[in-house]
């Protein structure tokens, strides 16, 4: 059985930065059998043991750059400045993947959702919740 796993992070004390736990708390209730949800604060080394048991991953994170309402690409192993730091990015964890299992890792995308105000005790803001409830939409209409 394919077996999809939907990540999300960020920190929900950072107004949009919430947007990926966010995601996930929405998108959990699917509550289908061959998918597999988590969230945290930032990516770690040790977040490849969750990538393992699936074929695909989206990674779901908040970002003040890309295009809204979000943008929805593959992503690829590759070894950048983030493998060696306590944090990762979703290349360089997919990276550390394929050193530790010497294997492809599993198919992965990234889900950059818009999010505009990232300070410390703010709360989501109202274009970002608009734009963390299109992409919901977007991987319902994909993935159910």
């Amino acid at each position: 059985m394919k077996k999809l796993l939907i990540f999300g992070y960020g920190n929900p004390g950072r107004g949009d930065d919430a947007i990926g736990p966010l995601f996930v708390e929405q998108v959990s209730r699917w509550n289908r059998e061959e998918i597999s949800y988590l969230s945290d604060m930032q990516l770690l080394v040790e977040h490849v043991t969750d990538l393992h048991a699936h074929n695909e991953v989206i990674v779901v994170d908040a970002d003040m750059t890309c295009i809204e309402p979000f943008e929805f690409l593959p992503i690829v192993a590759f070894k950048d400045e983030s493998c060696t730091s306590h944090t990762l990015t979703p290349a360089g964890l997919l990276y550390v993947y394929q050193q530790i299992y010497q294997c492809d890792s599993p198919t992965t995308f990234l889900l950059r959702i818009r999010g505009y105000n990232f300070s410390l005790g703010e709360v989501l803001s109202e274009k970002a919740a608009c734009n963390l409830n299109t992409a919901v939409q977007f991987i319902t209409q994909k993935y159910l």
